[in-house]
């Protein structure tokens, strides 16, 4: 993996943090106690997409995950992140009362819970047809707008009976930048086509996981919110490594809008990234994007 894009994943956990609903949050802390109260052994938490680990650290870091053993599986497609899972995590135990061990799974101890975690590389759906019926939670962050809800029945079946289902920062059609400029609607126009162009791809994954969930028989969602990006200077600076994040945003975007709008538009789009990268240096951009979280569960066995 290059260094560019976990920088990026470690910069981008400062953005989350703030977007994640909180009530949502304490939701799924209360719903994955009493799954946890309610069986023999350890709780079984299945990421996908997880990256380079942020979100087992997160959760342990919120108390989100129940006291006592929980077995979690660290799934990304990509064996450079899955690598990098456990160098984040001894690097975050660091900072903090954690331990964290490997030589096998990877062992974390903080503040009376336990997670046995196991960072595999594999593809998201195949994986989660072999583990039907395995799994008490199901957590996908900032991934069905790239998946595709498609598969969201694959991984509902990883669920046991009464299993949860945690998709946060879900993308849903908002992409904005401020101050205002006269390119901003082909530059938003754009940016979505080539997410929608993509397979599996939606610029409207948030709300299509939400109406998906609600039309399962099997499933019942338990809450949804907003979890919205909002990236601004503070006192005249970006907190924390934000600058960095904002400049891969506007080079994604630059990748995206010029693939789909083509030669025809790249003077517009040059016009539009210089006035944008002046700003990020001046510390004078905002970005915003709208996004939901997603928390719910599903009563029957897996399929």
């Amino acid at each position: 993996m290059r260094d560019d894009f976990r920088r990026y994943l470690r910069a981008k956990r400062t953005v989350d943090d703030r977007a994640l609903d909180r009530r949502l949050v304490g939701l799924l802390r209360e719903q994955l106690a009493k799954r946890a109260d309610a069986r023999e052994g350890p709780l079984r938490v299945l990421e996908v997409g997880a990256g380079i680990g942020t979100m087992p650290a997160r959760l342990l870091e919120w108390d989100v995950l129940p006291p006592g053993a929980v077995r979690y599986v660290a799934l990304d497609v990509d064996a450079d992140s899955v690598e990098f899972v456990e160098p984040y995590l001894r690097s975050w135990a660091a900072d903090r009362q954690a331990s964290v061990s490997g030589g096998g799974p990877i062992e974390i101890e903080r503040a009376g819970r336990r997670v046995e975690l196991e960072a595999i590389a594999a593809e998201a759906v195949a994986y989660a047809e072999q583990a039907a019926g395995r799994f008490d939670a199901v957590v996908g962050a900032a991934l069905l707008d790239v998946l595709g809800v498609d598969g969201l029945e694959t991984l509902l079946g990883a669920l046991a009976p009464g299993g949860l289902c945690y998709f946060p920062i879900t993308f849903d059609g908002g992409t904005r930048f401020r101050p205002g400029h006269p390119t901003d609607p082909e530059i938003e126009r754009y940016y979505h086509e080539h997410m929608d162009a993509k397979p599996g791809g939606s610029s409207r994954a948030g709300g299509d996981v939400l109406e998906r969930l609600r039309a399962t028989d099997d499933a019942r969602v338990l809450g949804a919110a907003g979890s919205d990006w909002v990236v601004r200077p503070v006192d005249g600076e970006y907190p924390a490594d934000e600058a960095y994040f904002l400049r891969c945003i506007l080079d994604t975007v630059e990748a995206a809008v010029d693939e789909v709008a083509g030669e025809s538009f790249r003077v517009d789009l040059e016009g539009w990234l210089d006035r944008r990268r002046e700003q990020l240096e001046a510390a004078e951009l905002l970005y915003l994007t709208h996004q939901l979280d997603v928390l719910g569960r599903v009563d029957t066995p897996g399929r």
